[in-house]
């Protein structure tokens, strides 16, 4: 059976508005479709089964929406923030403190569209040992800002500031699914606190902690207007 997987779907969504004004950020139309239903539909493909919403600005919308996750043929949970939003580090450890999360499990953002195949990046982690996992495109500032160095199979950083002096060995990005057990994330954020995913997987990647895995398909997204026109345009194809 796959990892469960964590979608993190709580921000506001800020670069979408208007929509994201009456709406969240997954339930944009898509072809006429809520991204949500894109995105649930994709992973049941992929085989996941089992999913944890964190959710946040308007969840009770998306919750409303995706309910039970039956219709998508998934098992879907939820975690809200409520009113002060967590991050998305600290979203994932109230799932974890509320005893939502698996030992070991997949994390995706709620705009995000992988077509890389989950059983493979299941597969890589496994194989690595190491207590997490990103997956990671080579990118060489085509798709957005480079900010990770990854060699032999771990990523040695990856850091969004991009230092000056390793900026140049940052050809690839954070494609957009990691892997990360219980320990790795309970660690490095307390109880209630605010945090940013991307701190803690820096830190993983400063500790030598942080596995990688390199995909050759990119990834899309409707987070911005750019990405939710090529994301439209590949699901005309597909």
């Amino acid at each position: 059976m796959a990892l469960q997987c964590v979608i993190l779907a709580g921000g506001l969504g800020t670069r979408m508005r208007p929509l994201t004004e009456v709406v969240p950020k997954a339930l944009i139309p898509v072809r006429g479709v809520p991204f949500a239903d894109w995105q649930l539909g994709l992973l049941a493909e992929q085989g996941i089964s089992r999913v944890v919403y964190c959710v946040g600005y308007r969840g009770d919308m998306l919750r409303d929406h995706v309910g039970d996750g039956s219709r998508f043929g998934l098992a879907v949970r939820w975690s809200d923030d409520g009113p002060n939003l967590l991050g998305t580090a600290g979203a994932i450890r109230l799932a974890l403190d509320r005893g939502e999360l698996d030992e070991a499990f997949f994390v995706l953002y709620g705009d995000s569209y992988l077509p890389a195949s989950v059983a493979e990046v299941e597969g890589g982690w496994r194989r690595s040992g190491a207590p997490a996992l990103m997956t990671v495109l080579r990118n060489d500032e085509r798709w957005d800002r480079s900010n990770c160095i990854f060699r032999h199979g771990r990523v040695v950083l990856y850091d969004k500031s991009r230092p000056a002096d390793r900026r140049a060995e940052m050809r690839w990005i954070d494609y957009g699914l990691s892997v990360f057990t219980r320990a790795a994330l309970a660690e490095r954020v307390p109880p209630g606190a605010v945090a940013d995913l991307a701190d803690v997987q820096r830190d993983l990647s400063l500790a030598g902690q942080l596995a990688g895995l390199e995909v050759t398909e990119r990834f899309y997204e409707a987070g911005s207007a750019e990405g939710l026109r090529d994301l439209e345009a590949y699901l005309t194809r597909r």
